[in-house]
């Protein structure tokens, strides 16, 4: 029979022992220094001049003084001297001097919060993500705010026949969709359903043409070169709106 407990090493009072209280009391010890663990701070290398009773470090490597050869330990001033005890994996910690909970891991005390959050699976806030909504976000509102100056919301594509929009949604159904949805066009699309789309307003890359329903094309600023039927610009030096019937501009007013 082992005379200490596996996981704390906690000593065992063994039969016809004597002064049974002497185990007994660093048992104690040893759990009042562990449980609810608090460390003054990590990676001291040298003991304080005046520590308190219960005070406790976890020794860095290199230490020296009444530490020396204690590296990566406990340290705890208990009676008037120093009582040690190794950690183990995924024992927890207040760390005083900078606030923080840590934990032990890979032989090092590590902040709890302090994971590598690059290149996640997944990420939900009071929601869960998915293969398709990698990012799933349930709330009253979503605030994207600058760090200081301006602020941009990105939403890029691989090709020119992919898609890049914002799609409204009813009940888990597409409604309403502006991007770049299948070309480099951008468009406002709406549905009823879902299913059936229909482009309200779309205007071209190449040219800045604005088309109105799939039926009136505005061009900006000056005629198209190459206009279709049903066209419309205003021409800025008569102050006139004009449109194409096929042949040549007409004037609307």
């Amino acid at each position: 029979m082992s005379d200490q407990t596996p996981n704390l090493a906690l000593p065992f009072i063994l039969p016809a022992q004597a002064q049974k209280h002497v185990t007994h009391n660093e048992a104690i010890e040893l759990l009042d220094m562990i449980v609810q663990l608090t460390l003054e701070s990590t990676g001291a290398t040298a003991p304080p001049v005046a520590p308190s009773d219960g005070q406790a470090w976890a020794v860095g490597a290199g230490a020296t003084g009444g530490w020396a050869g204690q590296d990566n330990l406990i340290a705890t001033w208990r009676g008037g001297g120093w009582l040690y005890a190794a950690p183990h994996d995924g024992w927890r910690a207040w760390v005083r001097d900078v606030a923080e909970m840590q934990v032990w891991t890979a032989a090092a005390w590590t902040p709890v919060h302090d994971r590598d959050l690059n290149n996640l699976p997944g990420v939900g806030i009071n929601a869960t993500s998915d293969a398709t909504n990698r990012l799933s976000v349930s709330g009253a509102a979503t605030l994207l705010n600058h760090d200081g100056a301006g602020h941009q919301v990105k939403i890029n594509k691989s090709g020119a026949g992919d898609t890049a929009s914002l799609l409204y949604q009813a009940g888990f159904s597409g409604r309403a969709e502006m991007g770049l949805a299948g070309n480099d066009d951008f468009s406002i699309k709406v549905s009823a359903d879902g299913a059936s789309w229909v482009t309200a307003l779309s205007v071209a890359a190449a040219n800045g043409r604005v088309g109105i329903g799939q039926v009136l094309h505005i061009a900006p600023g000056t005629a198209p070169a190459s206009p279709n039927t049903g066209d419309i610009y205003f021409e800025s030096a008569t102050a006139k709106l004009r449109c194409y019937d096929g042949t040549t501009w007409q004037d609307l007013f």
